[in-house]
């Protein structure tokens, strides 16, 4: 899988930036039941991020006293989620930041990360809700020479797979929205 899961990563979008990350090694292969737990997990952590970072658009037209409810139920519900994130989490217990670009094929991480051993298990934690981490199984794949390793991910399932894309499509998008304002 060396040539091609580093092709097809290159081929496909990825995350690039500065993101809460750690890793651990990693018995290998994977045990069934923790790879069905980690497929379970993942599959919430991606669906909690996805709803925390949601952003609609302000409407500060909107005259119906329905939504104008609604808005402020939505904003005092993520501020609620946001506090129980941080007492939950203390920001010293959170691993530093790492420079890194990942998809569902893998990640490139700094080789730190992978000294882990040949398996490993990338933890990433995002700022919408810090206390849920990305918990993806990985094997080494290649060295880059350049300080950076890409690792390969193993067993993320199906759903947590396309659920990986969809967040780096998002991403991607916020990104390129972001830039063009910046630029008008």
């Amino acid at each position: 899988m060396t040539a091609s899961a580093w092709n097809e990563f290159e081929q496909r979008l990825a995350c690039e930036g500065s993101w809460h990350a750690d890793s651990q090694a990693l018995a290998w292969p994977v045990p069934e039941a923790l790879s069905q737990r980690l497929a379970e997990r993942n599959a919430a952590a991606l669906a909690t991020v996805s709803a925390l970072e949601e952003r609609r658009a302000d409407n500060a037209d909107d005259d119906d006293p329905v939504m104008q409810e609604l808005m402020r139920l939505d904003a005092k519900l993520n501020a609620l989620i946001d506090m129980v994130s941080r007492l939950s989490l203390s920001a010293d217990a959170l691993a530093p930041r790492q420079e890194l670009s990942f998809n569902a094929i893998g990640a490139v991480v700094p080789d730190a990360l992978a000294s882990v051993g040949e398996e490993l298990l990338l933890r990433l934690r995002f700022d919408a809700c810090p206390s849920v981490p990305l918990e993806l199984p990985a094997r080494v794949d290649r060295r880059l020479g350049d300080g950076r390793t890409f690792i390969a991910f193993r067993g993320l399932g199906d759903g947590v797979a396309a659920s990986l894309e969809r967040f780096v499509f998002r991403h991607h998008r916020r990104k390129v929205a972001g830039a063009r304002q910046a630029n008008a």
